[in-house]
């Protein structure tokens, strides 16, 4: 299998680089193991760990892939066992263990990960995690130096086929945050609509009903699932029974039943929604009664991104990127807080706003901090020292929390009003936006009756003075036992400190002398012990050897030795430090289980501080850019246009090296809404069209825009087609992968989304690909209508912007022509040398030449090459059969006989010579007079033919 960590992501250094050796015991213990691995169920998804107390060991082909993937050597791997019997094996140091794990479940995104605990053949399932469900090993997964990137969501999908539409019923659950939904809706045979959802909500497994996989749907399921990187978990139709899940819902759902009740008449949704249920065993664990929480969700919500567009536009970290700004992820998080931020960006970058009032609302605030940089600085150095209260509020809800989360969450509200009040500092326009959306619910949320209680019970309950030494404790005055538990060790130990007193006194040690010589041990195996450094040890041998001293143990450190009181002391000392330690075990139990009363309050601060977090890193990124971003002037999506001046790709821009040329790009209803863009190899086009979409993208997000200024019209989709590669383990070439993603953009693009098309039809020969790519143009600009952006090196295609306005292929005129306009990047070549230089600026009107041989020779090559495909493109510029040349010879170089007017002209005559022969009333006429009107018009057509070369190659 494949895989994309680097090799360097797994070293250890020193003895970590070391492989523990893989025991498994006596040749019986080992023979029984291998029996016991060899009777647990295939499962090429699973991979499965043994827990050995000391390191980790994995088995048979699991074994392999570890190695492969992640040691990168095969050399680690051991045979156990006598031949023939034996079982490959591989042992794994703790650390690694944990970096495997992150890998499998949160990055590949595509195996089951098993944990058994045991020996011999005595072994039991303790923990399994998928990657939408991990909560067996979220303290493994996110620490202090790894946290979580995105929530995970579990989905499971019921579709049905109705009159040829399909019908989409679709659950999920977001274990991590306690949501659940469920909505059902029409799909075409792609997919697209069920693809845009799985990307919106961050989708990380799916569960299907079995026995769909052979089909010609539940094939296109799982392309889309491939697509997304989604595991998909198969599951018996029986699960997808929707008998009780209203009263399912019931009891998971906090409120009212009311907002779920109707469940049940969506028949494929409450089927999914009954399966995910079933999958993720909610209802099998009391603690999430009443937790959940119910989120509607519809198509219609968020902007519509599948995954083609997303990589498109980069929008992604990807693990090949050099640098973070290789992404707008990467490019856009300056977040502070420990994590939180950073999810909330993820997940608005996947779900662009439709609402031009919600769009503003965030446009707002970052202008109010990208003109007070007092404020926006000041915010971002209190943010820094937030922690991520999202993952806090849940291993408290769950009773995992310890006294150090406790702690860390008690920072965290000390610190809501220090924030609040440099909130307060801002007078601009927009303060009452500021204070209604989140000066005033941190005020709230800060009082004395809602986390105030919280700062009381911490105060109280924890000795915070100890946290700068690094312990987390009950302060001993919070239970009067463990202030009795204390008070009697603190005299025990004061007891222990007079022996010692006592025994320098009896060696003769004063002063400074004391402690330097005769040192006051304490470990598990003796307790308290006196020690005296080897070099002076034979001065006081007689001494210490003498009643009531005695010898415990000589070593490297020097000589230890006891008295049958500091025995006795040091016992009770033992004794009473775990009576202590139980005691405050218990009461951290108690000021755990208070303190998740508190829940829903930080879980509501953590949503307000996030969405601070991400705003504010939208306004340092529009401040600290190369060229300062603007504010967009946004409209809905059926007015206005989409008119970027002196636009810029965010990304590009910020690379080492580069010297960005800005361009203007001006999609006008009417006049230039379809854009044909020519031009050369490298000259800009790709990055060009991106960044249209990438800004349109942005804006709809809530950030400003890499422009000199810009007026949007919000879009409900961004479809996107700039290259395809091969995917062999599915069958599909490149000219496939290419086909469905143009069958994708021309079934669900509407006239409010944008398009974004590059180099379409490259992957077939250059008349079908012309072919394709001049039928898909007509049927965006008179079908779909949407504002288009369509890079393309078929020069012929051009022509479309002198037949635009004509009758439409595809049936009656829908309204206003879209406007087709060409536009070109620009290149120069010089007369002398014939050196290509490319210009960058993209300009109005088609490229009128081919550059493809002037990039061949930026690739060096060689010369005698570089002239002959000079002289055979010139020869094969114009396609007339070679009997029609001027001089007869086969070969011959030959000159253009057909230009873009004539191309326009002609296709112009050929449409009307369609539209008469469709026109033909043939059910009304005899076959003679029908095969004589068929040759009048034939006739006329070849007679307009002999003024139009491109008609005579057509004819």
């Amino acid at each position: 299998m494949a895989n994309n960590v680097e090799e360097e992501d797994y070293g250890e250094s020193g003895e970590d680089q070391k492989l523990p050796e893989l025991k498994l015991g006596d040749a019986r213990q080992a023979q029984s193991f291998i029996n016991y691995f060899r009777g647990l169920p295939e499962d090429s998804q699973v991979i499965r760990f043994f827990d050995r107390k000391e390191f980790y060991s994995v088995h048979g082909d699991d074994a392999v892939f570890i190695a492969r993937n992640y040691h990168k050597t095969m050399a680690a791997v051991k045979q156990l066992g006598n031949p023939p019997n034996t079982l490959a094996g591989l042992s794994l140091h703790r650390k690694l263990f944990e970096t495997v794990l992150r890998d499998l479940l949160l990055e590949r995104g595509d195996h089951t990960v098993e944990l058994y605990e045991g020996s011999g053949s005595n072994w039991r399932l303790t923990k399994t995690a998928t990657p939408g469900k991990l909560g067996s090993f979220e303290d493994v997964l996110f620490n202090a130096s790894n946290d979580m990137q995105e929530s995970p969501v579990v989905m499971a999908i019921f579709p049905s086929a109705k009159e040829n539409e399909r019908l989409v019923g679709m659950a999920f659950v977001d274990m991590t945050k306690r949501l659940i939904g469920a909505t059902e809706f029409l799909d075409d045979d792609q997919y697209t609509n069920l693809e845009s959802a799985m990307v919106a909500l961050g989708c990380k497994e799916c569960v299907l009903p079995q026995d769909g996989a052979k089909t010609p749907d539940g094939r296109k399921l799982r392309d889309v699932m491939a697509r997304c990187e989604v595991l998909t978990t198969e599951r018996k139709r029986a699960e997808f029974k929707a008998r009780d899940v209203e009263q399912d819902m019931a009891r998971l759902v906090k409120g009212s039943a009311e907002q779920h009740r109707g469940l049940g008449d969506t028949e494929n949704a409450a089927a999914a929604l009954a399966a995910v249920l079933a999958y993720t065993e909610l209802l099998a664990d009391s603690t999430n009664y009443g937790k959940y929480h119910l989120q509607p969700y519809s198509l219609n919500t968020y902007m519509r991104l599948d995954a083609a567009a997303l990589k498109a536009l980069n929008v992604q970290e990807s693990k090949t990127d050099a640098n973070k700004t290789f992404s707008l992820f990467g490019l856009m998080n300056r977040t502070c807080t420990a994590g939180m931020g950073k999810r909330l960006l993820n997940r608005w970058l996947k779900q662009p706003l439709l609402d031009v009032e919600q769009i503003g609302k965030r446009h707002d605030v970052v202008a109010a901090f990208v003109e007070d940089a007092s404020v926006r600085q000041d915010l971002r150095f209190q943010l820094k020292r937030i922690p991520d209260i999202e993952r806090l509020a849940r291993k408290l809800e769950t009773k995992r929390a310890s006294l150090a989360d406790i702690v860390k969450l008690y920072q965290a509200s000390v610190r809501l009003p220090i924030i609040t009040g440099v909130l307060q500092r801002y007078e601009g326009e927009f303060e009452p936006l500021l204070s209604e959306s989140y000066t005033d619910p941190l005020k709230k949320h800060s009082t004395a009756e809602q986390l105030g209680k919280y700062e009381g019970l911490v105060e109280t309950a924890v000795d915070l003075d100890q946290i700068e030494h690094g312990e987390y404790i009950i302060a001993p005055g919070y239970d009067p036992s463990l202030q009795k538990i204390k008070d009697e060790r603190d005299k025990c130990e004061a007891q222990i400190r007079d022996v010692y007193a006592e025994a320098a006194r009896y060696l003769g040690l004063k002063g400074q002398d004391v402690e330097k010589v005769l040192k006051l041990d304490r470990n598990p195996q003796h307790g308290h012990v006196f020690r005296l450094t080897k070099k002076e040890e034979p001065k006081y041998r007689k001494k210490i050897t003498t009643t009531p001293y005695h010898m415990v143990e000589t070593r490297k450190d020097g000589v230890k030795f006891s008295t049958s009181k500091l025995k006795r002391l040091s016992d009770t000392y033992v004794k009473l430090t775990e009576d202590y330690n139980t005691t405050q075990k218990e009461l951290v139990g108690t000021v755990v289980n208070i303190a998740a009363s508190f829940v829903e309050i930080f879980e509501s601060v953590a949503a307000i501080v996030s969405q601070l977090d991400v705003l504010l890193s939208f306004a340092d990124l529009s401040v600290n850019a190369p060229l300062p971003y603007v504010r967009p002037t946004m409209t809905s999506c059926d007015e206005g246009d989409i008119v970027l001046r002196g636009s810029r790709h965010p990304c590009v821009e910020v690379q080492d090296d580069v010297s960005f040329i800005a361009n203007d790009c001006k999609l006008v209803r009417g006049k230039s809404w379809f854009q044909l863009i020519t031009g050369p190899n490298m000259g800009g086009k790709s990055t060009f069209i991106r960044q249209v979409g990438v800004n349109v993208l942005m804006a709809q997000v809530g950030c400003f825009v890499p422009c000199d200024s810009a007026d949007i019209s919000v879009r409900d989709c961004i479809f996107a087609r700039v290259g395809a590669g091969d995917c062999q383990l599915r069958g599909v070439s490149t000219f496939m992968a290419e086909m469905l993603e143009t069958s994708a953009i021309l079934k669900a693009a509407t006239q409010n989304s944008l398009i974004i098309i590059d180099e379409l039809g490259r992957g077939t020969s250059t008349y079908d690909g012309f072919g394709l790519a001049w039928a898909i143009c007509e049927y965006l600009t008179e079908v779909t209508r949407a504002p288009t952006l369509f890079a393309t090196h078929f020069h012929e295609l051009t022509a479309l912007a002198s037949t635009a306005g004509q009758a439409p292929v595809h049936g009656p005129p829908r309204g206003p022509p879209v406007g087709v306009a060409n536009y070109h990047v620009s290149a120069h070549i010089d007369e002398e040398t014939r050196k290509l230089t490319m210009l960058y600026k993209v300009e109005e009107g088609p490229c009128d030449q081919s550059f493809g041989i002037y990039v061949a020779e930026f690739a060096h090559f060689p010369e005698n090459v570089v002239a002959l495909a000079r002289k055979k493109a010139e020869e094969l510029e114009d396609f007339t059969p070679a009997d029609q040349q001027a001089d007869g010879e086969v070969g011959a170089k030959r000159k253009r006989v057909s230009g873009p007017d004539d191309t326009a002209r002609g296709a112009a005559r050929v449409r009307a010579f369609l539209r008469d022969f469709a026109a033909l009333p043939i059910d009304q006429m005899s076959p003679d007079e029908a095969v004589k009107a068929a040759e009048d018009l034939k006739k006329s057509l070849e007679q307009d033919a002999a003024a139009n070369p491109w008609l005579q190659q057509i004819l």
